[in-house]
């Protein structure tokens, strides 16, 4: 029954995520391009200039948890069960969606947001395990 309803669920979550990351959020393009590959520093100094503490979880937090549903994406392909294969794949593609930012100006390329965006789906594959493992059966 998961299993199903993530496959009905799982695309529009992904146009929702695009839709953020490239016009959401007073998004506005940029008059240049903007590339930080410092990964945690650019992080750490956002964190130390922010004074608001919501901005932080919602961004930062944000990195992560809204990638989580991705760590299920072996429910639909079985070869992405595999850690290593779904981690390639997801790398492959948040990469590509980076530059893509990047060379629209629709945001900033970030090493950061991909570690981030990667660790949320390497929690969703360690949640999905453990749902399989405890309910087994009631996922089909």
């Amino acid at each position: 029954m998961l299993k199903k309803f993530y496959r009905l669920i799982i695309l529009p979550y992904t146009l929702f995520l695009l839709y953020l990351m490239f016009l959401g959020m007073g998004r506005f393009q940029y008059d240049d391009n903007v590339l930080r590959i410092e990964p945690i520093i650019s992080t750490v100094k956002f964190v130390e200039e922010t004074i608001l503490w919501e901005d932080v979880i919602r961004i930062v937090l944000g990195n992560i948890i809204m990638f989580i549903p991705f760590g299920f994406l072996g429910w639909i392909f079985p070869r992405l069960k595999d850690l290593k294969h779904l981690l390639f794949a997801f790398m492959s593609v948040i990469v590509i969606v980076e530059a893509l930012q990047y060379f629209t100006r629709m945001g900033i390329f970030e090493v950061d947001d991909i570690i981030l965006n990667t660790f949320g789906v390497y929690l969703g594959w360690l949640l999905c395990k453990a749902i399989e493992n405890k309910f087994g059966r009631l996922v089909l």
